[in-house]
């Protein structure tokens, strides 16, 4: 069951963002009520039409590597791929110089969110080329630009980001790669594993960004420099030319998202791969944060689709399925008049309420962070501060999700016919690739904490505290709901306050950062859960919106206040007594 989640996805850019952002970013995007209303239908059609009938047979087939180092993508991707780029999906957000429309952040994030849902293996590959044109166009040189832009905006040819080989993962310090000057290119020589796209039959030429070293760079990070690798070369008039020296070796065998191929990468298996460098020597690393930081947004963005395709098939499947006889109900009533079922279907849906409004909210931070709105770094620094909230929690969150996805469907959850376990499956990779939660973390607690004394994190919880005092409380649902959001937020203000006087326990405070990553993600969504209830209060027995629509939005943030919010209390007894227990205990009592 696909359900595109329209209504939704206009409510949470039109209202539920609060007046002033709203604003803001209509005065650098148009985000009019038509605009919206167009793309999102439309991208709605194409996801229900074109790429949901993929997905069963994606992950069933999945992806095939032959003998000549080509692969074969499921049968229909090519053709879908075809479609979403002639359409003009491709070039959404790309800038208008080469052939972008320049959407708003929200709402590419909202057709994005249809798409992954949808079929999540099918639309990686945008994923990831939207990442890499956002770091050529903050980093390119001019012929750079002209040379690659057009075509992977239009779609013709897709993007990838190498950083991870066999011997390292995270560490990127020791990554081996060298890059060997030639005139004006280099030659590329080292394996890159775990590439997403890397090798495909979806386009006519792969971009490949790759971190390798320049000869006599510093060792570790600071001697790290991006380049531009084509599979193809491409000649001064821009036609392709000679196949580079690039060649995958395999494709990987997954737990999930098998419609997309993981591949192996080898840069030089001859005289070298030539390869373009990108900024200045040993400047690597930072641009390829550009593009990463992209991607973890489209992560985050993963965890709200995965769950919400989740949600509405084990939705629908409540609906028919018929099982005992519900406490004071008739013989024939299905399953979802069980209150333990309602409870798990509505928790879900409270959280995808949630989730969506922190990557609506965080997408309007990106997009004021591009402008001359951006006043004194202010929307820089909160979308800096969300991303890691928005990957780290969302991603989590989803994996219980969809796991109740598949304890609504019982038996037949666990059947793969049914399709609720490829659900499961597909989300597990989320809280790993592009920064794993403890990654996430850590850039939250010493980056986007300690750093600043904390300075960012608190301006947030103040705000969350402003407008939970704001809302309508004369209406008793909302007044519940503010009053345990201002309780739960100065439970957080008092845990940030506990690692700043503990900083200097570092390990201790390491300990806990995840737990304090999903406090602040579950803060976060009791904030977007109380904004939009406001919102549809406000617009009750308007004309533009149905009444049970906006009584079910009340209801998600009750259910988020009563069911979620209380977990803010076990995150902050964890983060207070929880990083002393870990550092008592020695690797070698694991084996005691």
């Amino acid at each position: 069951m696909f359900d595109a989640s329209e209504n939704d996805l206009r409510f949470a850019i039109q209202h539920a963002l609060s007046p002033e952002i709203h604003k803001l970013v209509s005065e650098i995007h148009d985000i009019s009520n038509d605009t919206v209303d167009v793309v999102l239908s439309e991208a709605a059609k194409f996801a229900r039409d074109v790429i949901a009938p993929l997905n069963h047979l994606g992950d069933k087939q999945g992806c095939t590597w032959h003998a000549d180092n080509t692969v074969q993508t499921p049968p229909g991707f090519k053709e879908a791929y075809k479609e979403m780029s002639e359409a003009g999906w491709c070039s959404i957000e790309g800038c208008e110089e080469f052939g972008g429309q320049n959407l708003s952040k929200m709402i590419s994030a909202s057709t994005a969110e249809m798409w992954h849902s949808a079929n999540m293996s099918f639309s990686l590959c945008h994923l990831l080329s939207q990442g890499q044109i956002h770091a050529l166009e903050k980093y390119g040189d001019p012929q750079q630009k002209q040379t690659y832009l057009p075509k992977l905006i239009d779609g013709s040819w897709t993007g990838t980001m190498n950083l991870t080989e066999p011997h390292a993962g995270t560490d990127l310090g020791s990554l081996k790669s060298t890059a060997l000057s030639e005139g004006d290119h280099y030659r590329i020589k080292g394996q890159k594993i775990y590439i997403t796209y890397g090798e495909h039959d979806m386009s006519e030429n792969i971009i490949h960004l790759v971190l390798a070293r320049i000869e006599g760079a510093p060792a570790g990070i600071k001697g790290i420099s991006l380049f531009i690798v084509p599979k193809f070369l491409v000649n001064s008039d821009g036609t392709l030319g000679v196949k580079n020296d690039v060649k995958c070796l395999s494709i990987e065998h997954k737990l999930g998202i098998n419609g997309s191929p993981t591949t192996v990468l080898q840069f030089g298996e001859n005289e070298g791969a030539i390869g373009f460098l990108v900024g200045q020597e040993n400047q690597g690393l930072s641009i390829m944060f550009a593009m990463m930081n992209d991607a973890r947004f489209a992560v985050g963005l993963q965890g709200l689709s995965i769950s919400n395709r989740a949600f509405h098939q084990a939705k629908s499947y409540a609906a028919e399925r018929i099982q005992g006889i519900p406490l004071e109900r008739k013989e024939g009533d299905t399953i979802h008049h069980h209150p333990d079922v309602m409870r798990l279907l509505a928790s879900m849906r409270s959280e995808i309420e949630a989730m969506r409004g922190i990557t609506i909210y965080t997408a309007a931070a990106i997009d004021l962070a591009k402008t001359n709105l951006d006043n004194n770094g202010f929307w820089s620094s909160r979308s800096e501060l969300m991303i890691p909230i928005m990957k780290g929690w969302l991603t989590e969150r989803s994996i219980s999700i969809t796991s109740d996805g598949i304890q609504v469907h019982g038996g037949m959850g666990f059947i793969e016919e049914t399709g609720a376990a490829q659900h499961y499956r597909d989300a597990r990779i989320l809280t790993i690739y592009e920064g794993t939660t403890a990654i996430q973390a850590n850039d939250l607690l010493h980056r986007k904490i300690l750093r600043d004394e904390a300075a960012n994190i608190l301006e947030l919880i103040n705000e969350i505290i402003k407008d939970a005092e704001s809302v309508n409380q004369s209406y008793a649902s909302l007044n519940f709901s503010s009053k345990k959001l201002l309780e739960a937020t100065y439970s957080v203000k008092e845990c940030i306050q506990y690692i700043l006087d503990n900083k200097e326990l570092l390990r201790e405070l390491s300990a806990i950062s995840v737990p304090l990553l999903m406090m602040m993600g579950t803060l976060c969504g009791g904030w977007m859960t109380l904004r939009s209830a406001d919102a549809a209060f406000k617009q009750k027995n308007s004309s533009n919106w149905n009444n049970d629509f906006l009584e079910a939005k009340l209801t998600y943030n009750r259910i988020y206040t009563s069911h979620c919010l209380p977990n803010i209390h076990k995150y902050s007894e964890i983060i207070k007594n929880g990083g002393e227990a870990v550092e008592s205990i020695s690797p070698e009592m694991l084996w005691a």
